[in-house]
């Protein structure tokens, strides 16, 4: 998958796997992976730099990860960037300038989350061909608003909200739909409603699609596994091994070998 299109043809097909990126040698390996979208997502903040939420993240700084990513993907995938906190709440040529500066960076499309509030910044950025991607349920730049990283529209007025912005975010003219945290009967309703692909995380498995982080799923956060996600491998525990068989072969004097020597 390399291009919107691409990713919008799928809707209803065979499902669609996202992960996130932040660096040029992770997108190598998802250069060479089956894996179909890549997600510079603002979460570098928290997962890169060790930041308690998303709100440090700034659009020079997703820039910067984006045109990483880009290097290390080469055109091979799919690349979307995220508008970081209050990138869309500042109003259209703020949030024009942080797409140019996005795709001038590499990204084929941005991903900004919510609607409300912003639905006329989202159709100009379609309006000017800017391929935009939605994000609603759980959104991280309004966890205080939401009072915390919890399960969103459990009540009915709450799932009714969320399906009326999903349909909002389509006849915006939204390419996609990130859908975070929600119950999968919600989600399931929403995908069903949509003509758009719906990417879930934490909501179940009736979208048309999944996105994780690339450090979560590869046991690459130790001590952080919230129930949506699944190792898929333990990286972490590899890293761990080559951590200690370097000290021990330095301090045992067994590297560097005559065969590793000028």
């Amino acid at each position: 998958m390399k291009t919107v299109p691409d990713f919008k043809a799928r809707k209803g097909g065979e499902r669609i796997s996202v992960s996130t990126a932040y660096s040029c040698w992770e997108a190598r390996f998802l250069a060479a992976s089956p894996v179909d979208c890549v997600l510079v997502g603002d979460s570098v903040a928290s997962v890169v730099d060790g930041e308690p939420a998303t709100f440090s993240a700034t659009p020079e700084i997703i820039a910067r990860h984006t045109a990483a990513v880009a290097r290390g993907l080469a055109g091979s995938k799919l690349l979307v960037a995220d508008f970081p906190f209050l990138a869309a709440r500042r109003g259209i040529p703020a949030a024009v300038d942080c797409a140019a500066l996005l795709l001038r960076a590499g990204a084929q499309a941005v991903k900004i989350e919510g609607c409300d509030g912003h639905a006329d910044v989202l159709r100009h950025l379609v309006g000017s061909g800017i391929p935009v991607m939605g994000h609603l349920g759980l959104t991280p730049q309004s966890v205080h608003a939401l009072g915390g990283n919890k399960v969103q529209g459990r009540a009915d007025a709450a799932a009714a909200s969320i399906l009326r912005q999903a349909r909002e975010l389509e006849a915006a003219g939204c390419f996609g739909v990130v859908l975070e945290c929600v119950p999968f009967t919600l989600a399931a309703a929403v995908t069903s409603a949509l003509g758009i692909p719906v990417i879930g995380i934490g909501a179940g498995p009736l979208t048309d699609g999944q996105v994780l982080v690339f450090h979560d799923y590869l046991g690459l956060n130790p001590g952080f596994q919230p129930r949506f996600v699944r190792r898929f491998a333990d990286a972490g525990e590899s890293v761990a091994r080559g951590l200690a068989a370097y000290d021990a072969a330095v301090k045992n004097g067994t590297f560097p070998s005559a065969n590793e020597s000028y």
